[in-house]
């Protein structure tokens, strides 16, 4: 597996991202933590200062000494350091981050897709909502990613990633009116667990619905060819002095997204819209290789876009402005 991924499974079809181990059905919170190399559990331990070695080579040593309200979060299947935290932090293990999906499966909810980010710093299950939606005469598939961390840099953490079934597109707008992200409180109580996933489940649902607007309102909003240049250029900009290298990797960015606009079937059929322009921004940066492609594009990437992707934002903006 590449660099940065540590661990992951996808059910049947290669997903947009793809990264992972296939696997033929759709599993279950449980299955889903196995199948993802996620069943372990993280403990901590004091930490105590050692020898001092200078850049010089000379060896300081003194007598071992606990370093007070921090410790060490370590993964029990291979004493791995995930990450070091005040005393009062909290860890919660993989199997509880994720418990209160089971209730959501009762619900309908198959696990899609799993995995173990930067050595098992941030770990992520994502399922896929029973409801189809049809937006803009096109389906619409709601998935919700529940992702955690191991080293205190997040919260455990929900977000919406609606795909455009068609090409794969990702579409998680940023909006006033809907979250597409929030936290997820952790507690032992079922009844608490029961509530909290009823309550996820409202807040999906609200940003579909207004996903679904949003979608309709931009079809509505007409683009000449020019004006859909003229944001291209924004979107992907070129200063003035910038290299040959420079200049020949910009206007590459472009026509990628110039051919994926004007060119790309599935996106003809929409009319020349800010739906439209949308698509295909979504279309440039969720599947279009970088100019420099790293070990960890992919992982980053898929990041990125699990909670939405600044480009594709800026880009919704700029189109309601229009």
């Amino acid at each position: 597996m590449p660099a940065n991924l540590e661990s992951m499974f996808y059910v049947r079809e290669v997903p947009w991202h793809r990264l992972g181990i296939r696997v033929e059905e759709a599993l279950d919170s449980k299955e889903a933590l196995t199948a993802a190399g996620l069943n372990w559990k993280v403990g901590q331990r004091p930490i105590y200062t050692a020898d001092l070695v200078c850049p010089s080579g000379k060896v300081y040593t003194s007598q071992e000494q606990l370093i007070p309200n921090y410790k060490a979060n370590i993964r029990d299947t291979d004493g791995a350091v995930l990450g070091v935290v005040t005393d009062r932090y909290k860890i919660v293990q993989n199997e509880e981050a994720f418990a209160f999906t089971d209730a959501l499966i009762g619900e309908g909810v198959r696990y899609e897709t799993a995995g173990s980010l930067q050595g098992g710093r941030r770990v992520w299950i994502l399922g896929k909502l029973p409801d189809n939606y049809i937006i803009a005469g096109e389906k619409i598939e709601p998935f919700m990613v529940f992702s955690n961390s191991h080293d205190g840099s997040a919260a455990i953490k929900v977000a919406m990633t609606p795909i455009r079934v068609v090409c794969q597109n990702t579409l998680n707008l940023a909006m006033k009116n809907a979250k597409r992200s929030w936290s997820a409180k952790h507690t032992g109580n079922i009844q608490n667990r029961l509530l909290e996933a009823q309550e996820t489940l409202g807040l999906a649902h609200k940003y579909m619905e207004t996903l679904g607007k949003e979608f309709d309102n931009l079809s509505r909003i007409r683009l000449s060819d020019g004006k859909v240049m003229e944001f291209i250029n924004e979107l992907i900009p070129l200063s003035v002095d910038a290299t040959d290298s420079r200049r020949k990797n910009t206007e590459q960015q472009r026509d990628d997204v110039k051919i994926r606009y004007f060119e790309a079937p599935d996106l003809k059929v929409l009319g020349k819209n800010g739906y439209r322009f949308v698509n295909a921004i979504s279309d440039h940066v969720t599947h279009v290789k970088p100019l420099r492609e790293t070990s960890t594009y992919r992982e980053n990437l898929f990041l990125k876009t699990l909670e939405g992707h600044p480009m594709i934002d800026k880009a919704y903006q700029m189109v309601k402005a229009a």
